[in-house]
């Protein structure tokens, strides 16, 4: 997948994240961060880091890591959280989760400390497969059908229309010069 494309999601997912979730749950009591904990649709993890106290992003620099365990007992990690250049409080693994579900630990320590959990699940995005080139006789039939007579009246009859009216204005416009010059 095209990087724009995965930053676009990314962006997305952490909204979406933002919107249903309950930033003020989100935060260790007694921490002023608030952290927000989503899956990117892919094979990576977004974290948004707001002030718990009036949601504002987090500007300073934050020191963090993810650690993952899946349900069978495989962990990931620890992992540093990198900054995302979809936004300044938005931060991703450094490396991209292996596939399956995954119960993600995210830990900052700088600015603040505090805690998030979420569970996410890490996939490969599959792609539409592009579609097959037309045969060169489909594109004929296919020109053949946009070349057809049945609008060549109306085709022609639009022509027409906008030729007289460009001439009525052009003999408007002249009229107007000579009549005042």
């Amino acid at each position: 997948m095209n990087k724009a494309l995965r930053y676009a999601a990314a962006v997305l997912l952490a909204g979406l994240g933002l919107l249903l979730g309950a930033p003020a749950a989100s935060a260790a009591p007694g921490s002023p961060l608030a952290l927000e904990v989503v899956g990117d649709g892919g094979r990576n993890v977004n974290v948004l880091v707001t002030w718990k106290k009036d949601g504002r992003p987090v500007t300073d620099i934050v020191a963090a890591t993810l650690l993952a365990t899946a349900p069978d007992g495989r962990t990931f990690g620890p992992i540093p959280l990198k900054s995302a250049p979809e936004g300044q409080n938005l931060y991703n693994a450094a490396e991209p989760l292996p596939v399956g579900e995954w119960k993600v630990a995210v830990t900052v320590t700088k600015p603040a400390e505090v805690r998030k959990s979420a569970t996410v699940k890490a996939q490969d995005i599959v792609l539409p497969k592009a579609a097959a080139p037309a045969s060169t006789t489909a594109l004929a039939e296919r020109a053949a059908q946009e070349n057809s007579s049945d609008d060549l009246p109306l085709q022609i009859g639009i022509i027409a229309a906008a030729a007289v009216a460009a001439i009525g204005i052009m003999f408007v416009l002249v009229r107007r010069r000579n009549v005042s010059g």
